[in-house]
């Protein structure tokens, strides 16, 4: 291999030099535009990192669709939605219930016992005097605290209390009048009370004693007094019939003391005067 020649002259030896440093001073023109756009892209991506937070947190409102419940919970363990959200507010005083399924449950109950008592007051809420009573005493004879609910002499004893029969049937012919056999106040009077039929009950106190009489199986038309109303001891109420759980003519009567049944044949003997 031939070995290089020594340039002898300064010509030369310009020429040799420029010819190995062309090639560097190329490189250095190169790279030094590349570095000043690396730096100025550092330089703007600092900038953007420290202001594009802020401006976003300034200037991003939240999306239109979340609600308030969502966005307070997303640090909660839990998450109430909207459609978890009850319509109208709950007064802590009313309601114990916490979740919607108890608050729920709460209401359903409350309106199944208003629906009850409403259509319990519209059954009683009407008294039916169809029926001529113009002949009748309108007051059982006595001066006691208790009287007999049918006239002397007017009825004859049928089955009496027990096995299930809660009171006594005093047999009588039907528009037999009946009197409340004390002073009270009307807790129901309707032409349909389960097996008693046309029935009336009265709440009173007597002796001290908180008493409640029933009266079943009177005649259509024949009630002559209504719920929450007074009623004085020996008042006529109504007339016997046949309605109800019935196959002849006769008055049930029933009489509770403290909450306790009695029988009241011997409740009668001891009180009516």
């Amino acid at each position: 291999m031939a070995a290089d020649i020594e340039p002898t002259t300064t010509s030369e030896k310009t020429l040799k030099r420029n010819r190995i440093t062309a090639p560097r001073d190329a490189a250095r023109k190169m790279i030094k535009p590349i570095r000043s756009i690396a730096i100025f892209g550092a330089v703007g991506a600092l900038v953007a990192a420290v202001a594009l937070p802020a401006y976003a947190a300034s200037s991003s409102p939240l999306d239109a669709t979340a609600t308030l419940q969502q966005v307070a919970a997303d640090d909660a363990q839990s998450l109430v939605v909207a459609s978890e959200a009850t319509a109208t507010p709950m007064k802590r005083s009313t309601y114990s219930a916490t979740t919607p399924e108890e608050i729920e449950k709460k209401k359903a109950e409350e309106a199944a016992a208003e629906a009850a008592a409403a259509a319990a007051a519209a059954a009683s809420a009407s008294v039916s005097t169809s029926v001529d009573v113009s002949n009748y005493a309108m007051t059982a004879p006595g001066s006691g605290e208790v009287r007999y609910p049918l006239p002397s002499g007017s009825y004859t004893q049928g089955r009496s209390i027990g096995g299930g029969h809660n009171g006594v049937d005093m047999l009588a012919p039907a528009g037999t009048p009946i009197y409340a056999a004390a002073a009270g106040v009307v807790r129901a009077s309707a032409d349909s009370i389960g097996g008693y039929g046309v029935a009336i009950m009265i709440d009173h106190v007597v002796g001290g004693q908180s008493v409640s009489t029933t009266y079943g199986h009177m005649t259509y038309g024949s009630r002559q007094v209504q719920a929450g109303q007074r009623v004085a001891a020996g008042q006529l109420i109504g007339l016997v019939g046949s309605t109800g759980r019935s196959t002849a003519n006769h008055l049930h009567f029933e009489v509770w003391v403290g909450g306790s049944l009695l029988e009241p044949y011997s409740w009668l003997a001891a009180n009516a005067g």
